[in-house]
C-alpha cells in the first residue's frame, strides 16, 4: 500500500499468544481479558502525520480487534475505524470498517458459505455493492492503515511457525512462512510471506532495545517488524515510504 493516499486527501487462539505464559492472575475474569491497547504514531520523512489508537480484546466467544486512525494535519482531518471479530480458532466471523471524515463510506467482510463476502457503500445513501472473494474465513485482514492488523498477523505466524519449549516461544530463524490476506480497503486478496529473522538492536524514541526483528514481503515492498518479548508490535519501517510507525 502507499501510505501517503490518505494523507493527502493458533496456539489455541491467536490471540492466547502474548499471554502463553500468564500466571493465575492473568487468566480472563468472566471470559474477557485486554490482551493489548495503546497507540501508534506514523511518521513520514520523520514528522508525526497520524495517530492509530487500537485495543485487542480476547473473550469467551473469540477475539475482537478494535482500531481508530486519525491524521494529524488539521487542515485536512481524516478519519476512519474498524473491528475486527474473529473466532475461537482464528477464523474472521466480521470485519466493518467505516470512513468517519472527510467521508462516510463504509465495508463488511464476512463469511458466505465457503468463501468472504465484501458489501461496500460509497456513502450513507449508496446502495451496498457486493464483491465476492474466493477465500476462507481463515484469511487474514490486512488494511490499510489499521497496523495492529500486522501484530494480529505476526501472533498467527508464531501460532503456525513457532513451537513452545520450556514456557518461552522458540522460532526458527530465516523461514518464511506463506500467509494469504485480504485487503478490504483495495478490495484485493494479497498473498505474501512472514520471516523471522532473529534478534535486533533498534533504537526507538532514543532509548536502546533488543527485539524480536520480522520482515513481511509481498508485490508492494517490504516492512520491516519488530517486537518486544511479550509480542507486542513496537516498531514498523517501510522505506520505500519512508514512513515509520511507533508504539507510543
Amino acid at each position: 500500500m502507499k501510505f501517503g493516499a490518505i494523507i493527502s486527501v493458533g496456539l489455541t487462539g491467536i490471540l492466547l499468544m502474548p499471554v502463553v505464559n500468564a500466571g493465575e492472575k492473568d487468566k480472563p475474569k468472566d471470559g474477557e481479558q485486554m490482551v493489548d491497547s495503546g497507540s501508534f504514531g506514523v511518521f513520514m520523512n520523520g514528522r508525526r502525520v497520524a495517530t492509530e489508537t487500537f485495543s485487542v480484546q480476547q473473550t469467551a466467544n473469540g477475539s475482537v480487534v478494535s482500531s481508530q486512525f486519525k491524521t494529524d494535519d488539521a487542515a485536512n482531518k481524516a478519519a476512519q475505524s474498524s473491528e475486527l471479530q474473529l473466532t475461537p480458532g482464528a477464523e474472521i466471523r466480521k470485519y466493518e470498517w467505516k470512513e468517519l471524515s472527510p467521508g462516510k463510506a463504509q465495508a463488511t467482510v464476512a463469511p458466505n458459505n465457503d468463501f468472504l463476502m465484501e458489501h461496500i457503500s460509497a456513502g450513507p445513501d449508496d446502495k451496498p455493492v457486493e464483491q465476492p472473494f474466493l477465500l476462507p474465513a481463515s484469511t487474514s485482514i490486512l488494511d490499510d492503515y489499521f497496523f495492529i492488523h500486522r501484530e494480529i498477523l505476526i501472533w498467527r505466524y508464531l501460532a503456525t511457525a513457532c513451537k513452545q519449549e520450556k514456557g518461552a516461544i522458540q522460532c526458527p530463524a530465516s523461514q518464511k512462512t506463506q500467509f494469504g490476506t485480504m485487503n478490504p480497503h483495495q478490495r484485493s486478496s494479497v498473498p505474501l510471506s512472514l520471516e523471522f529473522t532473529g534478534r535486533d538492536k533498534v533504537t526507538i524514541r532514543g532509548v536502546d532495545r533488543e527485539l524480536n526483528k520480522f520482515v513481511l514481503r509481498s508485490e508492494g515492498g517490504d516492512w520491516t517488524m519488530w517486537v518486544d518479548d511479550q509480542f507486542k508490535l513496537q516498531r514498523i519501517l517501510i522505506a520505500s515510504d519512508a514512513t515509520e510507525v511507533v508504539r507510543d
